[in-house]
């Protein structure tokens, strides 16, 4: 009898001991999933020989006509602001303005991975600011920790609702700001593309920010043009976002791009007019997607 109890309770330790080791290997590699650097990641120097990527992005098709935003809700708006229109889909002789485009992955010439480099965080503040009762700018680019500094230039109050995917590490913050109250300082923790930002007080007022943990990105300009410098030589996974198509989630045009060491690049992206067509989200669902391919650590 004593042995049968002994070996009851010898199997039962092991048992538990076994579910002990496998959470404790479950939380370890969540955590370690969680964090922007690989283990052992290279801080990133530049080497002289750096190149550049450099595209235009352009509409095939026809533009929707635009009809200016209704502001009278808010007679401040309607006074500053009073042919505002919408920039969810921005053309002018068929090139698209605020494309977010970004290198998502890719193998350096001397066959090291993006993913196994840490980058050091700017100094350089990030600014958004609320101005004619809309966001300017409409998208924009930033790294990890990062400073965010959000003002708000009219006489009226706003409502910055900045919506990350708080699974992938990032807080989300919802805050008013009055006019001529002192600007708002705000970082994001992880990558993530991208990040929506709304006003409450104001519905029509969106933008989109991409947490890029590189500063591989650029964000396309009035007439289309976007340039990312200091790009080592290698070949990368380019990726082109627009706001509009994809169900509400945003349309992306992905390119293969060779850059040579002190040289030019060329990525050039084009929307279809007929894909870009689906309602625009209003933010909340938007999908997030992660600006990098992180390989999973820690497994046991």
């Amino acid at each position: 009898m004593l042995k049968k109890r002994a070996s009851f309770w010898l199997a039962n330790i092991l048992i538990l001991s076994l579910l002990a080791l496998s959470f404790a290997c479950g939380k370890k590699e969540t955590a370690e999933v969680g964090s922007e650097e690989p283990a052992g990641a290279t801080p990133w120097k530049a080497t002289g020989e750096e190149g550049t990527i450099t595209g235009k992005v352009s509409l095939d098709g026809t533009a929707p006509a635009l009809e200016p935003i209704n502001t009278s809700a808010d007679n401040n708006c309607a006074a500053k602001n009073p042919t505002l229109m919408p920039e969810t889909l921005v053309v002018k002789d068929q090139k698209i303005q605020y494309v977010f485009v970004y290198i998502k992955e890719g193998t350096l010439a001397d066959g090291k991975k993006i993913t196994d480099f840490k980058f050091e965080t700017p100094a350089t503040e990030v600014v958004l600011d609320q101005n004619g009762c809309h966001y300017a700018p409409h998208v924009l680019g930033m790294q990890p920790n990062q400073k965010l500094t959000i003002k708000n230039s009219d006489q009226t109050t706003h409502n910055i609702n900045a919506m990350p995917d708080s699974s992938k590490g990032n807080t989300p913050f919802n805050e008013s700001q009055g006019p001529g109250a002192a600007p708002l300082s705000k970082t994001f923790a992880r990558s993530e593309i991208l990040v929506p930002v709304k006003c409450n007080q104001h519905p029509w007022m969106k933008a989109y920010i991409g947490v890029v943990r590189h500063p591989f990105f650029a964000v396309s300009k009035e007439d289309g043009t976007f340039k990312i410098e200091n790009v080592p030589a290698g070949d990368y996974t380019v990726v082109a976002w627009q706001e509009k198509g994809g169900g509400g989630k945003g349309t992306q045009k992905t390119m293969q791009v060779k850059v040579p060491a002190k040289g030019n690049a060329t990525a050039d992206f084009t929307f279809n007019a007929s894909e870009l067509a689906s309602t625009i989200s209003n933010g909340t669902s938007l999908e997030m997607m992660p600006a990098l391919e992180i390989p999973m650590l820690g497994r046991h």
